[in-house]
């Protein structure tokens, strides 16, 4: 029962030798954000959870770099969604503030793009 509309991927090139894979499944009451770097992998696993403008968070997994980006990408997107944000957080080195950015900017554009979607149901 797999529904492939709520699956969304795209590759983002850091620099010559970094590309992040980030995927995006999306449920009614949240989503699950992939984050990769040059392979489709899972790593350090963060979850966060709003209700009424409230956010609790957990890390699942714990990341051996970068662990407040994905923390605060967690608590952004589940206030956004005002439900459940599961993010996963897969590199190989620390990624520097511009990627940071960078990759921040996609999500939440994809996430602004789903609620637009969600809105015309």
């Amino acid at each position: 029962m797999e529904d492939k509309d709520d699956i969304l991927g795209k590759d983002i090139k850091i620099d010559d030798k970094r590309i992040i894979h980030i995927k995006s499944i999306f449920f009614e009451n949240g989503c699950f954000i992939i984050i990769s770097e040059n392979s489709n992998r899972i790593g350090s696993v963060t979850m966060a959870s709003s209700l009424s403008n409230k956010v609790t968070s957990a890390i699942v997994i714990p990341s051996k770099f970068d662990s407040f980006f994905i923390n605060s990408i967690a608590q952004r997107i589940a206030l956004m969604l005002n439900g459940i944000c599961l993010v996963s957080l897969h590199i190989k080195t620390p990624l520097d503030v511009k990627s940071m950015k960078t990759i921040m900017e996609e999500i939440l554009d994809r996430i602004s793009g789903q609620a637009e979607k969600d809105a015309k149901i």
